[in-house]
């Protein structure tokens, strides 16, 4: 794209200096010869006046009283049918100007100068046309670069984003390019983005309540079916226990499915060391909390590993140190422990300031809800970008404020290029 950019642009100076170059030169040169004839027409006429008063005198031709009219370098000759042919001045060659004027008696003179002079300053003239052109040329080349690259880098960014979009990486970009149309483009991919968040945060929780209501219905038919199981007569005990094991069946089937569906939504996350990541975001926000007065403090283990993505990670945990900088007070706390159930570990930030009122605790992950008139959005992203990486997003203490991101540890065939072995367990 950079390189058609430039190319367009330099095509189009090219045609331009050529264009108005061409015709410049060219007039250029005109102007010059018709400058040099004039100035030796001027110079004939002259010659011819001051013979005509020599005739008019009844006076002999004499060319040595008209010398100081003839150019240095030209060469006059006097044509009359009286005084018959007169000649003054050195040779001039074949390249010459020529210029002739009538004199009384039905003569002429012919006034002939080298023409090297005209063709110097012609060439001057055409070289600095060319010049101008070429500098003109060299100009919009530069322009065109700068003009390129300006434009270039925005659409490299935001192509960029549209494939972190597509790849699942929800996360607003308030990076703008003063092009409207650029602008635009990045506005559209960041509400889009906002939707897809949502989209995605709902089609979790509806997965989640529809699991729920099929395991509810499901343990209550097994159980039915167990106790149908005890009855007397042994076809029905046979069909109920035919049945309990349809029911077991469609168990593993529904455990199967939503594990399919948790993977397909994990898909680009990956093992990360939160003892690496974590203190890199601590220092990006460490001057913003400065700046206000505060202080950040960071606690994490060393070897602490959670699944995720790591560029979601990072807008979560940003979104939570933002919404403390804007609603907390004192110094924020960023910790990373492992979690009191197996195989999670947690990630909290926590601030010393007056926490959630307890009207808002129900609504701080609501999209558009804000009790600070901020947009709202933040902790709605923030969810379902942790949602969409496995994890879970809570506002585990109202006050002090503490949010608990909630991860899992990756497994065994989670790290690639690493065997594993198998474990050994009890027959």
């Amino acid at each position: 794209m950079r390189r058609r950019i430039l190319l367009a642009i330099l095509l189009a100076v090219l045609v331009t200096g050529v264009a108005l170059g061409a015709p410049l030169g060219v007039t250029g040169v005109l102007l010059v010869d018709n400058f040099h004839r004039e100035e030796l027409a001027n110079s004939a006429q002259r010659i011819a006046a001051a013979l005509d008063n020599q005739f008019a005198n009844h006076r002999d031709l004499n060319l040595r009283h008209i010398r100081a009219a003839v150019p240095r370098d030209a060469h006059l000759t006097v044509e009359h049918p009286a005084e018959g042919v007169v000649e003054w001045g050195a040779s001039t060659g074949d390249d010459v100007i020529v210029e002739k004027a009538p004199i009384a008696g039905g003569g002429h003179i012919v006034l002939a100068r080298p023409s090297e002079n005209m063709r110097e300053q012609q060439a001057q003239v055409a070289a600095a046309v060319v010049f101008v052109v070429v500098l003109s040329v060299g100009i919009g080349a530069l322009v065109a670069t700068i003009t390129a690259r300006r434009l270039a880098r925005p659409l490299r960014h935001v192509a960029d984003r549209a494939a972190r979009l597509g790849a699942g990486d929800f996360r607003p970009d308030g990076r703008r390019y003063a092009v409207a149309e650029l602008d635009m483009v990045a506005d559209a991919l960041d509400a889009s983005g906002t939707a897809l968040a949502q989209l995605v945060q709902r089609e979790r929780q509806l997965v989640g309540d529809v699991s729920h209501q099929l395991r509810s219905r499901l343990t209550a038919l097994q159980l039915r079916l167990e106790a149908i199981g005890l009855h007397q007569d042994p076809d029905v005990a046979e069909e109920a226990h035919a049945a309990l094991e349809q029911s077991d069946r469609l168990a593993g089937a529904l455990d199967e499915l939503l594990a399919a569906a948790r993977a397909a939504s994990e898909v680009g996350t990956e093992p990360v060391a939160l003892s690496d990541i974590l203190p890199e975001i601590s220092d990006e926000w460490r001057d913003v909390l400065r700046a206000e007065g505060r202080s950040l403090r960071l606690r994490v283990a060393d070897g602490l590993m959670a699944r995720a993505t790591p560029a979601r990670l990072r807008e979560v945990i940003g979104v939570l140190l933002d919404n403390a900088v804007r609603h907390g007070d004192g110094t924020v706390t960023l910790t990373a422990r492992r979690g009191d159930a197996d195989g999670t570990v947690v990630v909290e930030v926590s601030d010393a300031g007056h926490g959630v009122p307890e009207e808002l605790v129900p609504h701080v992950f609501d999209r558009g809800f804000s009790g600070a008139g901020s947009t709202g959005v933040g902790l709605a992203l923030a969810r379902a970008l942790a949602e969409a990486d496995g994890g879970r997003l809570e506002l585990s203490t109202r006050r002090p404020a503490t949010f608990s991101l909630f991860l899992r540890v990756p497994t065994a065939g989670d790290i690639p290029a690493v065997e594993w072995p198998n474990e050994r367990v009890p027959r």
